[in-house]
């Protein structure tokens, strides 16, 4: 069995769960990926950053992302038939803040994108991308979970863009 040191609690203290603003700190404790997932919808690109992503099954290919329900982009990511998760390099901070933030017809101005052949963009500079189809809508609280099932994918080994205390930065590989 190992045993915390006396100098550092097991748990830290109970917080209220009435204060958003510390459950949300509380959140930001866990370090994530950052993405940006794109739809095409009624002649128009489409484009979020998140930080949501994860992966479900490897059979079938299956991964899920997260969307608030007041989005202005909710439409187009539950309507579309499917989207494509672009995973940031470490290199693509300001495309992660460009799209979120500005309006849609802005986010993406100067990005370098390819259009696939679903018709939904992938970001060219991106470490890795899923093109899905949606699989799964979840309504879950204040959010809905997309699942996709993924027709296509790619990547290249570089670092990831990291996010973690609201606070972007790299993951780096640890070498012995």
């Amino acid at each position: 069995m190992r045993h915390l040191p006396e100098s550092m609690p097991a748990c830290s203290k109970a917080v209220p769960l009435s204060d958003p603003a510390d459950f949300r700190k509380a959140l930001s404790c866990f370090a994530t990926g950052v993405t940006v997932v794109t739809a095409r919808w009624e002649s128009g690109d489409w484009g979020m950053t998140c930080n949501s992503f994860a992966s479900v099954s490897l059979e079938p290919r299956l991964v899920l992302w997260s969307i608030r329900k007041a989005a202005s982009s909710l439409e187009a990511f539950t309507r579309s038939g499917g989207f494509t998760v672009n995973v940031l390099s470490h290199e693509q901070e300001a495309t992660a803040r460009q799209f979120a933030t500005g309006d849609m017809n802005s986010r993406f101005a100067g990005v370098p994108v390819e259009r696939q052949s679903s018709e939904r963009l992938c970001l060219t500079d991106a470490m890795a991308w899923f093109d899905c189809s949606l699989h799964q809508l979840v309504d879950a609280g204040d959010h809905y979970i997309l699942i996709g099932q993924v027709q296509e994918f790619g990547w290249r080994d570089t670092a990831a863009l990291g996010f973690w205390r609201s606070q972007f930065g790299q993951f780096q590989t640890n070498t012995p």
